[in-house]
């Protein structure tokens, strides 16, 4: 365990014990997906929540701290920061980390940025409440064109994930039959995805592929996507089951 680990490992526990001890809800900065992992095998089932602002967010915060434990409970403390061009058919293209840096160049930390949304010459930013009215007031450029930034109170539907159904059969319950059927891969492709640590299941990194989903499990395939599945029901005459998932498109 590298010095950052141990560092990152007792943040997390420390957050944990001060929310209990003090009952207050407390919040880390926006985590990773390997920093999301970790703090889930640190944490374990402790009900401990998580939002980066948006339904398929990867960047994301925990939140400490439970309404049925004081009765009341506190937002996350997420800013969404809408930034388009001041004359938009003078505008530059723009990447991802276009705006990223533009935003870094700021002088800001990575932790409290969370995703950045894009679509044509927009983009939507969440940002921790803390620093949302600096960004909002001082970035004012992305590459050579002039922007402006305002608080919105949502994205586009557009934007927003959807979710398609999709069933098919199985011969058993398994997590690999059920990845290398939603993403057409050979057993030893979808093996191969379970020993390099690209599967996680509710966030935890499982390379157990023979373990059988339960309905509801969140499941992402690192370079393929993430789906929610459903679960079996019936039986083929072939004695295959069948099952289903919601595929997030």
């Amino acid at each position: 365990m590298t010095q950052d680990d141990i560092r990152f490992r007792k943040r997390i526990e420390e957050l944990q014990q001060n929310a209990y001890r003090n009952s207050l809800f407390l919040f880390t900065d926006f985590l990773n997906e390997t920093e999301l992992e970790e703090a889930a095998e640190i944490l374990g089932d402790s009900g401990i929540s998580s939002s980066g602002g948006w339904d398929g967010a990867e960047r994301r915060m925990l939140r400490f701290g439970s309404e049925e434990d004081m009765g009341y409970t506190v937002p996350f403390p997420i800013t969404i920061i809408r930034i388009s061009p001041l004359l938009d058919k003078f505008s530059d293209e723009f990447t991802h980390r276009d705006f990223l840096g533009a935003v870094l160049n700021l002088g800001i930390e990575r932790s409290v940025i969370g995703d950045i949304l894009i679509r044509e010459h927009t983009a939507w930013l969440f940002a921790k409440d803390t620093i949302a009215s600096f960004i909002v007031q001082n970035l004012d450029q992305v590459k050579h064109t002039h922007v402006r930034c305002e608080v919105v109170t949502e994205v586009p539907d557009a934007l927003q994930p959807k979710l398609v159904r999709e069933d098919f059969q199985i011969s058993s319950e398994r997590l690999d039959a059920v990845v290398s059927h939603v993403y057409n891969l050979s057993r030893s492709q979808s093996l191969d995805l379970f020993r390099t640590g690209k599967v996680t299941v509710n966030g935890r990194v499982t390379e157990n592929n023979s373990a059988a989903p339960k309905s509801g499990d969140a499941i992402a395939v690192r370079g393929y996507g993430k789906m929610i599945y459903t679960g079996t029901g019936g039986v083929t005459r072939k004695g295959k089951l069948n099952a289903s998932v919601e595929k997030y498109v």
